[in-house]
């Protein structure tokens, strides 16, 4: 991604999405939402390289030389892949990064079209509600209980499914905020912005997006 003023993609993307929205050459103009779920998603990719990649390197050095593990691997490579996992998915919600099969969708008219997209848009933010509170009520339970792990590390069970619950919670804010805000724009009749919003990704546009990403 091009980190630098383009003026052309400014007034295209205030043009087609309103002065709030980001475009490809001006970060500062990057949703609040959308950028905290990057940087989440960065976290996400830390815990993954450092929670996971780096201490499974050191065991599997540490069995070869001395055969036997230095450090819990297997127990923090745990916590790291559920923090990756929760910090990571409010980000495909913002970039649309999510699997959908849409091939029959994007034939319908744009009302029958729209209508699809936002039961599927409110149904990820029911789902999204859903893990969010059964989630924090794991956390509740673990605090409540001082919960700590069986291994000789004795890690308070709060502190990861807290790290857990953080990004499932952002999760269920960004799903839920998402269909609202489209069905604000269909109000307006800002039929782009909805499906700049929750609409299917359109192949040009992945396509640009990669060129540009790559340039």
């Amino acid at each position: 991604m091009r980190w630098v003023w383009d003026g052309r993609s400014f007034w295209t993307a205030l043009a087609k999405h309103g002065p709030l929205y980001a475009t490809r050459g001006m970060p500062l103009m990057e949703p609040l939402t959308q950028r905290i779920s990057r940087w989440l998603a960065w976290l996400a990719g830390a815990a993954i390289l450092f929670g996971s990649a780096v201490p499974i390197t050191i065991d599997v050095i540490a069995r070869y030389f001395f055969n036997r593990g230095v450090v819990e691997s297997f127990e923090i490579s745990g916590y790291a892949l559920a923090a990756c996992v929760g910090l990571g998915l409010a980000f495909t919600v913002t970039t649309k990064a999510n699997i959908r099969v849409d091939f029959l969708i994007s034939s319908l008219p744009f009302p029958l079209r729209a209508a699809c997209d936002l039961l599927a848009s409110f149904a990820l933010a029911g789902v999204a509600v859903a893990l969010a509170w059964f989630a924090w009520g794991t956390v509740a339970q673990s605090l409540a209980m001082n919960a700590k792990s069986i291994s000789r590390l004795q890690v308070p069970m709060a502190i990861p499914q807290g790290i857990w619950w953080i990004g499932l919670f952002w999760f269920a804010f960004v799903a839920v905020l998402a269909p609202l805000q489209a069905v604000w724009r269909l109000v307006r009749g800002d039929r782009a912005g909805f499906d700049a919003g929750i609409g299917p990704a359109d192949l040009d546009s992945e396509i640009e997006q990669a060129i540009e990403d790559t340039a």
